[in-house]
Order: structure tokens, then sequence, then C-alpha cells
């Protein structure tokens, strides 16, 4: 049997070896594919010796997951895509904020929440994409113009039940108000060329085969589709060039509210908002890098450049409800 203060000597071995354990370790619930984030979360164990481990899954059952696992979390990190989810999660209640200068350096104000419960690590923009054999540039302005006659039968558009369009049309509440926007998205539906899609690929594909000849889409999708198939007779358009720019999106990352390696974690959440990770997200994920200091990749870069919306993307959460209330009045389900 130990004596007294061998024992205690034990204990404190036994906490001290735990912590450092812990320090070495980072749990991500990601909603986003293995493919996409693994290069970074790799890049991230070679330079610093911390293993990142990570579970994906839909956010809702994430989000639902970290909510039920309360005090006794696994996840450190919640990395999932668009401001609309990350507000959700914020509102659930299994986020918690942290400051830091690093990212607050890295990262310009409207990608980042206001009260710091996340940051924006990746950018999209949700534009439109058209038939180079059916459509020249010049007819097409705004998203808001998709709903002139002049488009009648020949739109292609996603289901509103993804948050990518409840986030759109949540700026568009928030730019125009709630009786314009709902003009303006009736006027998409009643342009409809066929039902909706349950992805942008179909979309894109779509616009390909002459089933519409315009749609909506997030880059990364034209991007990834574009280098399967280069010949694809389908480019992107960049709206609203004269007044409040693209509408762009974000995919991000928050520290859990009972994240069991907290100081790991952050450490984590600073680095990839660096040029270092943000280089890699860039020619992984066919998106725009969230720090202005990083480019895109050669490819993304080819599209050519845009004025983005300049609105703060919580508005994406902010406006979110209203939105798929608006939506569902308006047709477009």
């Amino acid at each position: 049997m130990l004596a007294p203060k061998r024992l205690l000597t034990a204990i404190a071995l036994t906490l001290i070896g735990t912590t450092a354990q812990a320090a070495d370790e980072v749990v991500v619930y990601s909603s986003r594919i293995d493919e996409l984030i693994k290069p970074v979360f790799d890049a991230y164990t070679e330079k610093t010796g911390v293993k990142v481990k990570f579970i994906t899954d839909k956010e809702a059952p994430l989000m639902q997951r970290i909510k039920a696992e309360g005090e006794n979390a696994t996840a450190d990190l919640l990395l999932t895509v668009d401001a609309g989810n990350l507000w959700q999660a914020e509102q659930m209640g299994i986020l918690q904020p942290f400051t830091s200068k690093v990212i607050d350096t890295n990262i310009p104000l409207q990608y980042r929440a206001a009260s710091h419960a996340w940051t924006g690590l990746s950018l999209r923009a949700r534009t439109l994409a058209y038939s180079t054999e059916r459509v020249k540039p010049e007819e097409m302005t705004t998203y808001e113009a998709l709903a002139d006659k002049k488009w009648e039968g020949r739109l292609c558009l996603r289901t509103a039940k993804k948050v990518y369009n409840q986030s759109l049309t949540a700026t568009l509440i928030e730019t125009h108000g709630a009786a314009k926007t709902e003009e303006i998205i009736k006027g998409w539906v009643n342009n409809l060329a066929t039902d909706v899609f349950s992805d942008d690929t179909a979309v894109l594909e779509a616009i390909a085969a002459g089933q519409c000849d315009v749609g909506i889409v997030n880059t990364y999708y034209y991007g990834r589709l574009h280098k399967q198939k280069p010949e694809l007779p389908v480019k992107l358009f960049w709206p609203n060039q004269a007044d409040r720019g693209v509408h762009v999106n974000l995919s991000g990352i928050g520290l859990t509210k009972h994240a069991p390696h907290p100081e790991a974690a952050k450490a984590l959440v600073e680095w990839m908002t660096t040029a270092e990770a943000q280089k890699i997200f860039a020619d992984v994920n066919q998106e725009f890098p969230a720090n202005p200091s990083v480019k895109p990749s050669a490819e993304v870069e080819a599209w050519g450049k845009f004025i983005p919306d300049t609105l703060p993307v919580e508005v994406a959460g902010l406006r979110q409800a209203e939105a798929i209330r608006l939506m569902d009045r308006a047709g477009w389900n």
C-alpha cells in the first residue's frame, strides 16, 4: 500500500499524464465530406503532433448529438457549412464564444459571429450559372431579374429545403423587405422550367442538357463538375455588380460548450485561419479563402473577380425562420 505522500505523488503524475494526453488530441464533429477536411487536419497533425479525430454526418444530427451529450461532450469543435447552420448551433446553446486576436486579424468581421461563437474558414458564392449555348452574359444582371417574364420556363432551382437557398432569401429580405422579396421569389417559381432539384450539381447538369437556361448554384459545385467535364457548356455569372454584390456564404467552425480539450481546440481553429491552412482549403475545396491575404486556386481565380455582398453573414441566421415561411408562401418547395 502506498504511503499518503507517495499516493498523492502518484495521483499528481496520473493527472499530469491525462492532461498531456488530452492536449495531444482534438475531436471535430463535421458535416463536410472527409476528402475536403482530411488534408487540413493531416497538415496540422504533421506540424504540431496534435491528432485531429473527426466524425462526419449531416449538420442537424451532429448538432443534436452535441446537445444530447451535454457536459459529457466528445466533440471539441463543430465544423459545418452555411452561416445559417452556425447561427442555429449558437441558438441551441451548444457553442461557447472565445476571443482571439489571431482570428480577428485573419478573418473579416462580416464572416465571423459578433458574439465570437464561430468563425468562417472558407467562402463560396451562391451565384448564377447559365448555358453558353442559349444565353448571352449581357442578358443577365441580378438575382432579382430572374423573376422577369423573359426567363419564363428557363429557370432551374434547387429545393427551398436546403439552407443555401434559405440564406440567399434571408439576404433578400434584409435588403428589400419581406413584401418585395416574396414578389421576387414568386417570379422565380413562375419561371421554373421543371421541378426543383435536390442538389446544385443536378441544376448544372440540367442547364447543360437543355432542360433550362439559367440557375442559382454554389460556386464549388460548378468547380467540381467543371473539373470532371471541362467541356461543359455552362459558365458562372456574377450578379448585382452595380449594387449590393454577390451573395457569399461560408463553411465555419465553433468551439462546443463543453469541449473536453478547449485550449487545443482553440489553437487548431486559429491555425485554420492562417495562410498555411487557408491555402489547403483553397486548393482542395474549390472555395475562396476566408482570409483575404490568401489567393484562391488557379481554377477558382479563372472564374474572374467579383464584388461580394457586404452584409454580415449572420443575417442568414437572423432571418432564417422568416425566409422559410416566405418561401413556403411563394410556392418554392
